[in-house]
């Protein structure tokens, strides 16, 4: 299998000049592309030093989008993700070809708790993965981690759903569960980053909590519409029960949550036919 490493890199000149070495020693055969996401120190310049191919961007365009520029550059069969800071060690790279070997089409390196960078990071992790599994009804070991490895041509065709910001290993992750698609986790170590981290908590923290509904409406919407729509349902329910034993009659609130109810049912049957339509294949 030819293999490409693809890794994003803004601002990470430090953790290129720690990664790439060891990368090529242990990778000799494998293209490097390392996409430098509008960068003012020497990412660029110390990437080709090294013998990478350099994919830049005039401007910051976002994670998700240097993933994306970096896959469609790349010509291995086999596309590895991982982070330019020096966070993921390339001598983990050969366990997740392994299990690629093994037959499955993605295969992603989990963190456990020390590996992450925050009390509360990891925490929002452990939630995202708790979400995940009873969306997909299988284990997700590490829904947001960026160090993986996938076959390239069932990677592409989910590049139109990638988001350019943060998101894209949760988006990626649904979208091969969601197309029956198998997927492995390796456990991995983790060492500390080199620089600044690029993600802000207060704003990210944000577009984090929005993740949890893009990953119910990305996989499959009745999971989440059907109990908010039940819980309508049942509050309009007792609502009309207190109502008719106090004052005997059925009041229009009651007829409001009982409406609610009926049309988030059909807001999950529409959204459920457009997922369905969003992963359809064509050829």
């Amino acid at each position: 299998m030819r293999i490409s490493v693809v890794m994003p890199a803004k601002n990470e000149a430090e953790g290129l000049r720690k990664t790439l070495p060891r990368l090529r020693e242990l990778q000799p055969g494998a293209e490097i592309v390392v996409v430098d996401d509008g960068s003012i120190d020497d990412t660029a310049a110390v990437a080709a030093e090294y013998g990478a191919r350099v994919v830049q961007a005039p401007y910051s365009m976002g994670n998700g989008a240097a993933i994306k520029r970096g896959a469609r550059a790349a010509v291995g069969e086999v596309l590895v993700f991982m982070d330019a800071d020096g966070q993921h060690d390339p001598a983990n790279i050969e366990a997740l070809l392994e299990r690629l070997r093994a037959g499955y089409d993605m295969a992603v390196g989990a963190r456990d708790a020390s590996g992450q960078a925050s009390r509360s990071r990891g925490a929002a992790n452990g939630f995202y993965n708790r979400l995940a599994s009873w969306m997909t009804g299988h284990r997700i070991a590490d829904l947001t981690s960026g160090f993986r490895a996938v076959r390239a041509d069932r990677f592409r065709e989910f590049l139109h759903l990638l988001p350019n910001g943060f998101s894209y290993p949760t988006t990626c992750t649904m979208a091969f569960f969601r197309s029956a698609y198998p997927v492995a986790y390796v456990p991995i170590p983790v060492a500390q980053r080199i620089g600044k981290s690029h993600i802000r908590p207060m704003r990210d923290g944000i577009r984090f909590l929005l993740i949890i509904f893009k990953i119910a409406t990305l996989y499959s919407p009745l999971k989440l519409f059907l109990p908010v729509a039940f819980a309508f349902f049942g509050i309009g329910l007792t609502y009309y029960g207190w109502t008719f034993a106090s004052a005997g009659r059925f009041t229009n609130m009651s007829t409001l949550l009982f409406s609610a109810s009926v049309i988030i049912f059909l807001i999950g049957l529409i959204s459920e036919q457009i997922t369905n339509l969003t992963y359809r294949r064509d050829g």
